[in-house]
């Protein structure tokens, strides 16, 4: 990646991927927002509360934490997790989501809307919806609302109102849809919480931003403890919030490399994966230009996870652009076996993982045994597994 071009562009793209391809509607919601953004993100007071908001509310820092037994079950490469499964709510999604309320109140906003898959981005949005004060809406397919039913609950505790979505696959890309179209109609009293770096400009690089977080102390942690950098960074992607977070900080270090982690699903040669930047190709989706699942006619691809974070057909603009540049690499785990990393860790260290990290558990526990053990892996463990339990119950059985 060339050091001195800086992404996204003053039109929103990173290299050839992102921009704004939305309604005449939503411009100029788009430019204040990003207007709004701009300024906050040089603003101390801003920075100063949301600091504040990390700390003392979602729990930052979350700990980079050495995972021995699973180190040594491998016999290869030292493995280290960023926990933040314990962040408030149980996955990184707060980070976002207090950054953008925090930006609705510098704009006057009454109400927050968002889209949920797997719900994680719904809790954290109807979180802070009560916290700020905001009357809040969220967007979830009506699959996922089966699949999710905690997570459903959790924001109707907190005050939200929960919207099937019926229509489609049900799913992730359907919420996102339906959450766009009420913004359209809404958008002079509502700012909506886009949950990953997708969609138009400025929205993948502000969620970036915001989960830089995740970088930014891991970089911090492994040089206070092993004195050096890390060797690989292994995240999940669905939409990449989580791996983006984690990346960034590092992007420039060149001997640090990337690996983001696909939902393979039922296997890349069926149909019934989410491997968007393995089997995809370029496309418009959700407002913004990057690499998407599509079948011969052009039409958006249906896609299949057990995981319903990953289950979506597009990705950021960012990783279209790292995949483009080589700075990343992006394999695939399917659903069979992100279930073995599922268990893995949680024998190995006592950490029940959500299943969106167990793809990249599982494939840091086929790499690891390769490398020497003086190299060192680490792993976002981007939430935790409460909200899968009845999802796994019905693959892994005990007597």
């Amino acid at each position: 990646m060339p050091k001195d071009r800086k992404t996204p562009d003053k039109r929103g793209y990173f290299g050839a991927f992102g921009g704004k391809f939305v309604p005449e509607t939503l411009m100029c919601a788009l430019e204040a927002l990003e207007h709004e953004l701009t300024k906050a993100l040089k603003d101390g007071k801003f920075l100063s509360d949301l600091n504040y908001y990390l700390k003392y509310y979602a729990g930052r820092p979350t700990p980079l934490y050495f995972a021995k037994r699973l180190t040594e079950k491998l016999k290869g490469a030292k493995i280290y997790l960023k926990r933040e499964d314990l962040a408030h709510t149980g996955a990184h999604k707060i980070n976002n989501t207090l950054g953008q309320a925090l930006l609705a109140k510098r704009m006057g906003k009454s109400r927050i809307i968002a889209e949920t898959g797997a719900g994680q981005h719904g809790v954290a949005t109807a979180t802070v919806g009560a916290m700020f004060g905001f009357k809040c809406d969220v967007y979830m397919g009506t699959e996922d609302i089966k699949r999710q039913s905690l997570n459903v609950y959790r924001m109707k505790l907190m005050g939200a109102r929960v919207i099937p979505v019926d229509s489609g696959s049900k799913t992730l890309k359907d919420a996102t849809n339906e959450a766009i179209r009420d913004w359209v109609t809404n958008v002079r009293d509502t700012h909506y919480i886009l949950g990953s770096v997708v969609g138009p400009h400025p929205y993948p690089f502000m969620v970036r931003e915001f989960q830089s977080v995740i970088g930014k102390e891991a970089r911090e942690e492994i040089l206070r403890v092993e004195k050096r950098l890390p060797d690989f960074l292994i995240a999940c992607v669905g939409g990449g919030s989580n791996s983006i977070g984690l990346f960034h900080p590092f992007a420039k270090d060149k001997k640090v490399r990337f690996i983001g982690v696909e939902a393979a699903g039922g296997g890349l040669s069926s149909k019934k994966h989410a491997a968007t930047l393995i089997k995809g190709k370029t496309g418009v989706l959700h407002g913004s230009k990057s690499y998407l699942l599509q079948d011969k006619d052009g039409q958006v691809s249906m896609v299949h996870s057990i995981s319903a974070g990953l289950d979506y057909p597009g990705v950021g603009p960012e990783h279209s652009y790292y995949k483009e540049t080589g700075r990343a690499s992006y394999v695939g785990v399917s659903d069979r076996d992100a279930l073995f990393g599922f268990k893995l860790l949680s024998e190995c260290e006592g950490i029940i993982p959500a299943l969106e990290p167990s793809h990249a558990v599982y494939y840091a526990s086929k790499i690891a045994p390769r490398l020497a053990m003086n190299k060192i892996i680490i792993v976002n463990l981007s939430g935790r597994g409460d909200k899968d339990i009845d999802i796994v119950k019905e693959h892994i059985r005990f007597k």
